[in-house]
């Protein structure tokens, strides 16, 4: 059996963080394994306002000794870590164990509640985690936070941030453009191995259902790499399982609903 862990943030509500790794996992057929590093809640009565709990050191190393030294990985992503120590003991895990197919989701804001988390800390992210990382997986606002540069809003801006956090050690960029970038007419993500870049598009989707999109798609690469693909094939499988998960996304209340991982399976039947 393929074994994959996450080291990420629990999302109370089930719709992003290690919930949604977990889930994405399963449809791609993999035993899927968590350290939980922080538990993220939203607040009914402040407009679903976000707060964050970050567990204690001793509990996130426990549960690392557990998934990395009592069992073993094929692959692993991070997400959400929100402490100094939670990047320090995934960077010494990962190296520890040498886990080749380590994608990082390299998670530098809150969704819903423009929680930022500290310069420190990104800092801290980049200069411990993505040496160890085989494919990186920011967002428009993160790519410019690591490639120390204004938030791209072009191809051409996106393919400079690809060249700057390449060259900062990662061997495979892969920077979301989504629906957001000026003047496109499609959901539109750049793929980039140090040679060539490659554009990965979907149809733009009309939809506010879209909490969890950045942790699915980072846990379909990771699993995809857990089962072999070759790194541009991962990213292809996994904009096909995210386009799926959107379009069939569902809302939860008046603020937020996630996608649906399920639709993946369901489409084969």
């Amino acid at each position: 059996m393929i074994k994959l862990a996450t080291i990420a943030g629990s999302d109370a509500s089930g719709g992003a963080g290690l919930e949604a790794d977990l889930k994405t996992f399963q449809e791609y057929g993999v035993y899927g394994m968590a350290a939980v590093t922080v538990i993220a809640t939203m607040n009914p009565d402040k407009e679903w306002g976000h707060e964050v709990f970050p567990l204690d050191e001793q509990t996130i190393r426990a549960q690392l000794e557990t998934i990395f030294k009592g069992i073993g990985v094929n692959a692993a992503k991070t997400g959400m870590l929100a402490t100094n120590y939670a990047v320090e003991l995934s960077a010494e895990y990962l190296k520890k164990y040498n886990v080749e197919n380590y994608v990082l989701d390299p998670v530098m804001v809150c969704k819903g509640g423009d929680l930022a988390l500290n310069p420190e800390l990104n800092n801290l992210i980049i200069k411990k985690l993505l040496p160890l990382a085989k494919l990186i997986t920011p967002n428009l606002f993160e790519a410019g936070q690591i490639a120390k540069m204004p938030t791209p809003s072009t191809i051409e801006e996106i393919k400079e941030a690809c060249k700057i956090i390449h060259g900062m050690g990662v061997p495979y960029v892969f920077i979301k453009g989504g629906a957001k970038l000026n003047g496109e007419q499609s959901a539109i993500d750049i793929f980039y191995d140090g040679e060539q870049f490659l554009k990965v598009e979907g149809g733009l989707i009309d939809t506010r259902w879209t909490h969890g999109a950045g942790c699915t798609t980072a846990a379909a690469i990771a699993a995809g790499l857990g089962i072999g693909l070759e790194p541009y094939e991962a990213v292809r499988r996994a904009k096909k399982f995210i386009t799926l998960s959107l379009q069939n996304g569902f809302q939860l209340n008046k603020w937020v609903g996630p996608g649906n991982p399920a639709a993946w399976r369901k489409s084969f039947n």
